[in-house]
């Protein structure tokens, strides 16, 4: 090699040559990034040929562009465009480390949320990592050396034109195996697994552009005809209320806990034979509580924003990004505005940033009247201070505080954040030794889990100090999984069982308790999801929601629809599972028998069908064209929620 530099006759004295040296090196790291990084699900000898050729078109495509440039420019722009390609490829694997999802455009504009992640990011990183940059820094010295004499002259554009063609007729044949394989890929594509599996990730990131392109235009080009079909279909789908429930807490406060990261396995759950979370654990017993133990979190990107979204509006969150950032000004018809019309104060308290996931604009279109966030409360230690804010001790008992001024009813929502990725904590504060299965992420988590059990018993006896408790519907949910399927190998040892496809969708429970005094408590094996939450709740205040545009139905109502969408297009129910393209058995866990499949593609295209709707809501903006009679629209010129306008 040092011979042939040194006579100026290797191979990268011609770009044809530095070029196809690019691409055969992004090439294999896309490969083989897609194939140990991301859990694809690639089944078949076609879906592995296909995984193995998507980045070659792509890689070939865009940096084929350099082509089109003169001189020692077109080695410039090759390094750039190669450089950018990597960075991409790289946040998209420390992406799907704990998401277990990839960038949208969306995201990436999500920049309000990036300076409290700063440990969250630093947990993500492997020493490996530098491993994604090597090629990197060689073609960077391919460009520099001295040594390889740069082809000045202008590269044949018949040639240029024959190579682009090329890649895009790789590109195609790609996509002509893989609409064979997994018909109306793009035009079905709620699942971004199928479209990196099939396209690899940077055809990915075309279609993700196209779709959030389209997302954005449709409310411009939205009109009132566009909401007739949404309003036929909530309409027609519609729960009537249980009559044993119904206004059984009718005209009590209401007092959402959300509980962050919480998965439904830990209740009842014993580590090393202690309860991890004893007070949860009475609260399956108490007599006037509610335990719903197949109740399914169906976030999506926003993950807590997608949580909250469904609880307050009963819609989903967006297949791309978070709605609480790019819908933050839509009409909505959410909780807060509707129980305004039967007196209630409503607010949220919160010991992090108000702008974080937006919510000091949103919260104004659901029409919050007041917002508590980390101005409002006082950090005395570090003790105080959780990766995301006040620690949930704490924040409890300040909010206490606050919580007592409210005019009576009040509509209010606890936000905690202790048992948060990476689920670190101060030891001195922990009272239940960590797991031992060697993932650290795993082994803390149990210990950031009992710490807000703990303060959770301690909201309750203050509660009960203050008088309130008496007259408080009281709901505890989580928002979404804290363990991601990254860490499959080690929750297999925590509950005993292989962690294959059905085991990781049981896995996405998440507790949901609704305490109401004076009412018949128990253990409920309805199936049901985050988007049912709203119904339900105002239907046990006595508020029939048969003409607001809700996705979800009511889960305590005899009509109550149980198979439950997740935001990708599968769904779960008593019976069956649709996971990644295939159906189970809900009780076996096997592949579907051939006589079910009928009634299982019909539940898989209803639920596409309705996920379909509920973004045309959201995309549209449709709610400003149709008000229910009697709710009125929020004005959100109306709310302020900075501390020194509340102080006044």
């Amino acid at each position: 090699m040092k011979n042939l530099l040194g006579k100026n006759v290797n191979l990268f004295n011609k770009f044809i040559g530095f070029y196809f040296l690019a691409v055969l090196m992004l090439w294999i790291k896309t490969y083989i990034t897609q194939m140990t990084q991301f859990d694809l699900g690639v089944d078949g000898a076609l879906q592995h040929f296909l995984l193995f050729i998507n980045p070659l078109g792509s890689a070939m495509l865009f940096l084929g562009f350099a082509m089109f440039f003169k001189g020692r420019k077109r080695y410039t722009l090759l390094v750039v465009i190669y450089t950018l390609l990597s960075i991409l490829l790289y946040a998209n694997v420390v992406y799907y480390r704990f998401f277990s999802d990839f960038i949208t455009l969306p995201t990436i504009f999500q920049t309000q949320n990036f300076g409290n992640l700063g440990g969250s990011v630093i947990a993500l990183l492997r020493p490996y990592d530098v491993l994604f940059f090597v090629d990197v820094v060689t073609i960077i010295y391919l460009r520099a050396a001295k040594r390889i004499v740069k082809e000045t002259t202008e590269f044949n554009r018949k040639r240029a034109i024959a190579l682009i063609s090329l890649a895009l007729g790789i590109s195609c044949l790609n996509l002509g195996l893989s609409e064979a394989d997994r018909p109306e890929l793009l035009t079905r594509g709620f699942d971004r697994n199928y479209i990196v599996k099939y396209l690899g990730m940077y055809n990915y990131t075309i279609y993700d552009a196209v779709e959030s392109t389209k997302a954005s235009a449709q409310r411009v080009l939205a009109d009132s005809n566009d909401i007739t079909e949404v309003i036929n279909y909530t309409k027609s789908n519609y729960a009537e209320p249980n009559p044993e429930y119904f206004g059984k807490a009718k005209g009590m406060n209401v007092l959402y806990i959300h509980l962050e990261s919480f998965q439904n396995f830990l209740i009842n759950y014993k580590l090393n034979g202690e309860e991890v979370t004893p007070f949860l654990n009475s609260l399956v017993n108490d007599p006037n509580t509610l335990y719903f133990n197949n109740f399914f979190h169906q976030t999506a990107q926003g993950k807590t924003s997608d949580a909250e979204f469904m609880l307050e509006n009963s819609i989903f969150g967006l297949p791309q990004g978070s709605a609480f950032i790019t819908k933050g000004r839509n009409m909505y018809q959410a909780a807060p505005a509707i129980l305004k019309e039967y007196g209630y104060t409503s607010a949220v308290f919160h010991g992090n940033g108000g702008s974080f996931w937006n919510r000091n604009e949103i919260y104004k279109s659901f029409g919050f009247d007041k917002f508590y966030d980390a101005d409002y409360y006082n950090f005395s230690s570090d003790e105080d201070m959780a990766e995301y804010g006040l620690m949930d001790k704490p924040f409890f008992e300040q909010s206490m505080d606050k919580l007592k001024t409210l005019p009576e009813p009040f509509y209010a929502k606890l936000i905690t954040v202790s048992n948060h990725y990476p689920f670190d904590m101060d030891q001195d504060l922990a009272t239940i030794e960590k797991a031992s299965t060697g993932d650290s992420t795993v082994d803390n988590y149990f210990q950031t889990a009992r710490y807000a059990d703990e303060a959770i018993a301690q909201l309750f006896n203050d509660l009960k100090e203050s008088g309130l408790y008496d007259n408080t519907m009281i709901i505890l949910y989580g928002d979404h999984y804290g363990i991601s399927n990254n860490h499959n190998k080690a929750m297999s040892q925590i509950i005993g069982t292989e962690v294959d496809k059905v085991e990781s969708a049981n896995l996405q429970r998440v507790p949901l308790f609704i305490h109401v005094p004076g009412m018949q408590g128990g253990v409920m094996q309805t199936y049901g999801g985050q988007i049912d939450l709203l119904p339900t709740v105002l239907h046990l205040l006595g508020i029939d929601t048969k003409d607001f545009v809700q996705f979800g139905t009511d889960l305590l109502s005899p009509n109550h629809n149980e198979v439950v969408p997740f935001r990708n297009g599968d769904f779960v129910s008593p019976s069956i599972y649709s996971l990644d393209g295939k159906y189970y058995d809900a009780t076996t866990g096997l592949p579907l028998d051939d006589s079910q499949k009928q009634l299982a593609d019909e539940w898989k295209e209803e639920v596409e069908y309705k996920l379909y709707l509920s973004d045309k809501v959201v995309n549209g903006d449709l709610l400003r064209f149709y008000t229910p009679e009697g709710f009125k629209p929020v004005d959100r010129t109306k709310f302020n929620y900075s501390k020194e306008k509340s102080d006044k």
